[in-house]
């Protein structure tokens, strides 16, 4: 054999496999969540990010396909189906619904969840520390911080005797968390006026029964739908003057009055790393369930100033961020 037929051959033969790779299509994560993307957007911005850290760059070297529900939770099984007719490659899931609809919807395609309950209650992992099947990600704790939010509710207003607390009946979660906030109010010596809010309209009446019940403070139950109307409430909380304490940063960010939770962020920014360690070929169930350590007290003191509320000192020293 002549040697440029030779080199001519191998040449052909390396740059075949490489050739074929470049045609492999790219694989897909499947992104679910219950919020929506208007008011979502930095918890998916994060996500890329923990995706880049390991390597992934949505739109070169994976694909991503999003399904929000804007916080109408029964759209989310037909889209989890979608997802796993493409089919992706790994499912991401944001918050309970989209998880429980996720796992609901395939054993087999990886899952990584973000959820603010105990995933082993839910019957999403088998533990913490192996959660066997195919789902693993980042517990919240969201919906177990209720009677710690209520807590530091009485300490900026220990005047108030009455609180409301503002829930979603079509969230799994919610019973809980009113059953919660109820123990700890008995506990502190307060009476909770439980309001149920699950569409707009309803959470207008809400609002109108605080007006006439002369309702003090509000605990807003952690909620994906109550996070889709972040914009309408933080209004109506304003124009009834009601102290209120919510679960996200992003609350007192935008004018609400305080906050106690995870760092959404960094969650999301995990999810992204779990998700990219999938694709390099992990397994969920080898994947610990990560559990925040983490919790930060944000208090908008130009919102408290607004309502006429004078921060004790000593609240003001443990909040983690103080917005003036």
């Amino acid at each position: 054999m002549k040697r440029r037929e030779f080199i001519t051959l191998v040449g052909g033969a390396a740059a075949w496999p490489l050739a074929a790779r470049a045609q492999q299509p790219m694989p897909v994560i499947g992104f679910l969540h219950a919020r929506s993307p208007d008011d979502a957007m930095p918890q998916v911005v994060a996500f890329r990010r923990g995706l880049a850290e390991i390597g992934y760059v949505e739109g070169q070297n994976v694909a991503i396909e999003y399904r929000w529900a804007r916080g109408r939770y029964d759209s989310l099984p037909p889209s989890a189906a979608e997802l796993v007719r493409l089919p992706a490659t790994v499912l991401v899931a944001g918050a309970e619904p989209a998880a429980l609809a996720a796992k609901a919807a395939t054993s087999t395609i990886p899952l990584i969840f973000s959820i603010g309950a105990d995933p082993i209650k839910l019957g999403l992992a088998a533990s913490y520390n192996r959660p066997g099947g195919n789902a693993s990600g980042v517990s919240m704790f969201t919906s177990a911080l209720e009677a710690k939010r209520l807590g530091l509710l009485h300490e900026l207003v220990p005047a108030v005797a009455t609180v409301g607390v503002l829930a979603n009946p079509n969230y799994a979660m919610a019973e809980g968390q009113v059953r919660d906030a109820q123990d700890a109010a008995r506990a502190m010596g307060l009476q909770i006026h439980v309001l149920l809010a699950g569409t707009d309209d309803e959470i207008e009446v809400a609002f109108g029964t605080i007006r006439e019940e002369r309702i003090g403070a509000l605990l807003q139950a952690a909620d994906p739908f109550l996070d889709t109307r972040r914009e309408r409430l933080l209004a109506l909380m304003a124009r009834h003057s009601v102290p209120t304490i919510h679960h996200f940063r992003e609350f007192p960010v935008a004018g609400g009055l305080m906050s106690y939770g995870i760092d959404i962020l960094d969650v999301y920014r995990q999810i992204g790393i779990y998700a990219g360690r999938v694709l390099k070929g992990e397994k969920p169930a080898d994947l610990p369930v990560i559990q925040p350590t983490k919790f930060e007290l944000v208090i908008n003191l130009k919102t408290a100033k607004a309502l006429g509320l004078q921060v004790p000192d000593k609240l003001l020293a443990r909040a983690d961020e103080v917005i003036e």
